[in-house]
C-alpha cells in the first residue's frame, strides 16, 4: 500500500525525494582524508593587507570573516612585505631565463673540455711513438745486419 497524498488534481505523491532534489539539499558527505592548507598568492597577500589598512576599525573585522582570515595572517604577511619577501616571491617562478653570455660562456666551457681531452689523446700517441722509436732504434742496434757487405773479391 502506497501512503501519499491526494490533491484535487488526482495526483498522487508518493513521499520520495527525486536523486537531484536529494542532492542539492545534502552536503556531499565525504570529508578529504587529509586537509589541504590554503595558499595565498603574494599578490592576493598584498592586495588584503592594501584593504586591511585602508579599512577604518569598525570594518577590518569583516575584511577578514570575508575572506576568512586570521588577524595573525595580517600580522605574518606585513612582516614578510616590510621585510621585502612578498615583492621578491610575486616574480615568476623558476629560474631566469639564461644570458646570453651564460649561454657563450657554457659553450666555450664545453669547447674547452673537448679540445683538452683530444689534446691529452694527441699527447698519449705522441708518448707512444716516441717510446716505440727508441725500442726500435735499440732493437736495431743490437741485431745483425740483414745485408752484410759482400765480401771484396781479390784482385788478381
Amino acid at each position: 500500500m502506497t501512503v501519499g497524498l491526494t490533491g484535487r488534481s488526482g495526483v498522487v505523491d508518493d513521499g520520495r525525494v527525486s536523486e537531484d532534489d536529494e542532492r542539492r539539499r545534502r552536503p556531499d558527505p565525504e570529508v578529504p582524508a587529509k586537509a589541504r592548507r590554503r595558499q595565498f598568492s603574494p599578490g592576493y597577500k598584498l592586495r588584503i593587507l592594501a584593504e586591511y589598512e585602508a579599512a577604518p576599525n569598525g570594518e577590518k573585522g569583516a575584511i577578514l570573516r570575508r575572506e576568512r582570515l586570521y588577524s595573525a595572517h595580517i600580522v605574518e604577511w606585513r612582516k614578510l612585505r616590510d621585510d621585502g619577501a612578498l615583492a621578491g616571491l610575486s616574480k615568476p617562478k623558476g629560474r631566469p631565463p639564461a644570458d646570453d653570455r651564460d649561454k657563450e660562456l657554457e659553450r666555450l666551457r664545453a669547447k674547452n673540455e673537448r679540445l683538452e681531452k683530444e689534446l691529452a689523446k694527441a699527447q698519449f700517441v705522441i708518448d707512444v711513438q716516441g717510446k716505440l722509436a727508441a725500442l726500435l732504434e735499440k732493437l736495431s742496434e743490437g741485431a745483425p745486419d740483414e745485408n752484410p757487405p759482400s765480401p771484396k773479391k781479390p784482385n788478381g
